[in-house]
């Protein structure tokens, strides 16, 4: 029974630990990530094409698609590309072709599937339409400012450079799903990254904003090198870097709408990006719960309770369990600063949201199907996709 109670103690022990020192590590990279920067030199700004890849029109489309054609920027086309004439996306399209006639704007309508993954099809569809050498891919939802393509695209001009990517921030659509799903970006997702960001770690993309040369594009083999990939952005990534190129992690955060609509809605996407995860870092993947920071503070709390007659132990562990949930504030509040959110609106939310995350991550465990845009997929462990047929 002793070595039991020591055991349990010890677990708790650093269960609190973990979580305050990981809690700890991430405040430290937000605010690293915050320090200023010195104004890069201006540098020559080549022709750019944006290649946006629509598929739906979900709330908030037109203004945010409508931020690309404002960009103050001196020579830039821009690609829509849409699977099917009947996508609402597709109206709204034409519709900016029309309001910024100066602007040349393509929409390409081509239904015809490479592989499973069908925005990387959408891309491979849209590409003979671009007419530079200097492409800028970003999703649907993404919204930018004016400088945007001023600040992405420079890095590219130095030729030890094959790939630049934005981090994002998720802006919830009205309700309580949203703002829950943007808390995932914000405040476990996007913090995770910079965590990686601040040890050096170089291979980070997102399909957010994605800026490459066509070159570099037809040394890797083209879009068609991902047109089964769950994983696509990463995927890129990887096979940039095995060209000896640098990615470049810009400090331009881009903002991303995110719309959920009802629970089963946030488990859904989730699972789907927990499941990327698991396929990019299979071997690492059950070590994730570390990042857990709340419920594993909980779960050290509740080891160490259990166990009698070690008060000075039990103390440290509250002690750090304080910390863990003052840090886990300082998350929370750290990445409303910037944006004038309302620092303490969704406080009361966090426990759900934490408690959320570990279920999804538990979920992992148990499927190898994902949904996307309505469609099922089985993902074997090179992270391609199989569509799976309905009954």
């Amino acid at each position: 029974m002793a070595y039991l109670s020591t055991l349990l103690l010890l677990l708790g022990l650093a269960c609190s630990a973990a979580a305050a020192g990981y809690s700890a590590l991430n405040a430290i990279a937000l605010g690293v990530w915050r320090l200023p920067q010195r104004t890069p030199p201006d540098t020559a700004l080549p022709p750019v094409t944006l290649l946006k890849p629509l598929c739906g029109a979900e709330p908030g489309l037109y203004e945010d698609l409508r931020s690309f054609c404002r960009q103050d920027y001196p020579d830039y086309q821009i690609v829509f590309g849409i699977r099917d004439a009947s996508d609402p996306a597709c109206a709204i399209a034409r519709r900016l072709a029309a309001e910024f006639p100066s602007l040349p704007i393509s929409v390409v309508v081509d239904s015809k599937l490479h592989g499973s993954n069908w925005k990387v099809s959408n891309l491979i569809n849209m590409l003979p339409h671009a007419l530079h050498d200097f492409l800028v891919m970003a999703d649907s939802d993404a919204c930018v400012e004016a400088d945007y393509l001023r600040l992405v695209t420079p890095p590219l001009s130095d030729s030890r450079i094959g790939l630049v990517t934005c981090l994002y921030r998720g802006i919830p659509t009205p309700g309580m799903w949203s703002r829950i799903g943007a808390m995932y970006i914000n405040e476990w997702y996007v913090p995770s990254v910079l965590l990686a960001w601040l040890f050096g770690y170089q291979g980070y993309v997102s399909g957010q904003t994605i800026c490459i040369r066509r070159a570099t594009l037809r040394a890797i083999g083209g879009f068609e090198m991902l047109a089964d990939q769950l994983a696509d952005d990463h995927r890129l990534g990887t096979l940039v870097r095995a060209l000896g190129l640098r990615i470049v992690l810009s400090r331009h955060v881009v903002s991303g709408k995110h719309h959920e609509p009802s629970l089963g809605s946030v488990v859904r996407h989730e699972v789907r990006w927990m499941r990327t995860l698991r396929v990019l870092q299979p071997r690492c993947f059950l070590g994730l719960f570390l990042t857990f920071s709340l419920p594993l503070a909980v779960l050290g709390l509740v080891l160490t309770a259990a166990v009698s007659g070690h008060t000075a132990l039990v103390s440290t562990s509250r002690l750090l369990f304080a910390v863990t949930v003052l840090l886990r504030l300082v998350v929370h509040v750290g990445h409303r600063v910037p944006v004038r959110e309302p620092l303490l609106s969704d406080l009361w939310l966090l426990p759900l949201r934490d408690v959320l995350l570990g279920w999804v991550w538990l979920q992992c465990f148990f499927t190898s199907t994902v949904t996307w845009r309505g469609n099922d997929f089985s993902v074997d462990a090179n992270g391609v996709m199989h569509r799976l047929s309905r009954s």
